[in-house]
Formats: structure tokens, C-alpha cells, sequence
């Protein structure tokens, strides 16, 4: 892999060496191990931590030049596009609701549910997570197992402006309707997060829980429970309401319960 990671830093460089046969089979070879989940943009090490591969990225963004468009036939869809979709969706135990959309080069393990949802080239979905309606996971995203992105969910990518790290949502985490999380943000594992909560890398996530208020950036901790809120921030116009969110407690065993409700539609044979 030394070879291969010094192969892609001196392409990402030197765009010209994309003309090389050796970097373009690179390259490939790179989105088929990222396709069958054999190599990730990033991972969890066991310290608790998570390894972000960036020259994994960068051979993400450089196979994009190396595509043309062509006419892709899903009847009865039709598209047009330079990256393939992903198939194969029942031998590895995948339920896709049409006309939900994965590229090739995105890995989603046993169990996961698409709901009408995208998933982009680079994403790592594991076992047992549901895409809800209408969600998005974007390029080189990182969701774990049992996961549950509700309805509209934004889960941000590192194409376009390129991010230093891809949004990391960790095991058991649940994302309430319409939140979006950009820029690098971790979610830690069993977080359950409110309708419309909005995290950048920058935004401030205030633990109002103790006698003072804690505040983070870019990580909501492990098993909290978060709402949207404001804070009074000092202009030269005058003083304004900010967006934050608030972590207002820990997810106890009734939230376990609200949440567990959605396990049925894990279940690629159950009617739902």
C-alpha cells in the first residue's frame, strides 16, 4: 500500500500523470477496494479514535477526470453521468427502495436499507443501517452500524470545497429529520440527535447539562442527546441570535425504545 499511496500523492501533484496507464489502473483498482469495503477513507482504531486515509481521498477525487459521460439505463430511469451505479444490491443482502441511487465505489454492508436516498462514491454505510427518505450520504462519508439517518438527513462529502476529513457518524447514532452535518464532523456512537440540527467543523455544540456550559466543535459525544438552540453573539450592528446545538442530556433506556421502533424496516422481509 506504500507503493500505491506514494503513486497517488505524485498524481494528486502532478495532474499529467493521470495519463499514465499505471496511475489510472491504480486508481481503479483503489474504487473496486473501496466498492467491495476493503479499504476505507477512513477508520476507527481501537483507542476510540478514527485514521483518515487522505491519500484514499484524493484517489476519490482524481478518478472523476479519468470518467466520461455516458448514457446509463435504469428503465425506467435514464442518466447521464460519468460514474457507474452500484449493483448486485441482492447478493449482498441490500434492500434498495427504487429509484434510491448508489455510485460505484460507495460500500454499504449487510442489512442496510435505502429508502428513495443517494449515496456517493467513497461512503462507508455498515450493517443494519437505514437511509431514510430523501437522505443523502456524501462522498467518502462514514456511517456505522445501526444507524439511522431520518428523513432529509444532509450528510456532507469531501469532493466539493475538498475537506481535510469526511463526516464520521459512529454505531447506533440517530439522526433526526432534516439535520445536516458537514465539514468533518464526528457524531460519537448511540448520539441521537434532534429534528434540524445543523453541525459544521466550526459550529458550537454547548453541553447545557451541568452547572456550566461545555462546549465542543466538530464532535457531538457519545450517547447525548442534542436539540438545536442559539447563542447571543456581538456584531457591529448589534447583538444577534447564532445558531449552536445543545446537548440537553444522555440517551436513557426509554429514547432506546422510541428508536429500537424502527428496527422492523431493517428487515429486508417484512413488509413495510
Amino acid at each position: 500500500m506504500q507503493e500505491i499511496q506514494a503513486l497517488i500523492e505524485a498524481a494528486w501533484e502532478d495532474r499529467s500523470r493521470l495519463q499514465d496507464p499505471e496511475v489510472v489502473k491504480t486508481i481503479d483498482f483503489i474504487i473496486e477496494e473501496l466498492d467491495k469495503g476493503r479499504l476505507r477513507v477512513a477508520q476507527p482504531l481501537d483507542d476510540g479514535s478514527w485514521q483518515v486515509n487522505d491519500w484514499v481521498k484524493k484517489a476519490v477525487i482524481l478518478y472523476f477526470p479519468l470518467r466520461k459521460m455516458e448514457v446509463i439505463e435504469c428503465p425506467p430511469f435514464e442518466y447521464h453521468d460519468k460514474m457507474q451505479l452500484k449493483q448486485n444490491y441482492k447478493q449482498q443482502g441490500v434492500r434498495v427502495v427504487p429509484p434510491a441511487t448508489a455510485r460505484y465505489g460507495a460500500y454499504l454492508s449487510k442489512g442496510v436499507i435505502l429508502m428513495p436516498s443517494y449515496v456517493n462514491i467513497g461512503a462507508y454505510v455498515d450493517e443494519g443501517t437505514m437511509v431514510d427518505t430523501w437522505a443523502t450520504v456524501g462522498s467518502c462519508a462514514q456511517v456505522g452500524k445501526g444507524v439511522h439517518l431520518s428523513g432529509g438527513v444532509g450528510v456532507g462529502g469531501v469532493l466539493e470545497p475538498v475537506q481535510a476529513a469526511p463526516v464520521i457518524i459512529e454505531d447506533g447514532a440517530f439522526i433526526g429529520s432534516r439535520c445536516i452535518l458537514v465539514e468533518g464532523v464526528r457524531v460519537g456512537k448511540e448520539a441521537v440527535l434532534g429534528a434540524n440540527v445543523t453541525i459544521t467543523g466550526s459550529s458550537k455544540i454547548i453541553d447545557v447539562t451541568g452547572d456550566e456550559p461545555k462546549e465542543y466543535k466538530g464532535y457531538v459525544p457519545e450517547r447525548s442527546v442534542v436539540i438545536p438552540g442559539s447563542y447571543t453573539k456581538k456584531f457591529p450592528a448589534g447583538e444577534f441570535q447564532v445558531p449552536c446545538a445543545l446537548i440537553i442530556g444522555k440517551r436513557k433506556a426509554s429514547t432506546d425504545l422510541k428508536t429500537s421502533l424502527n428496527d422492523a424496516l431493517r428487515t429486508n422481509d417484512v413488509a413495510v
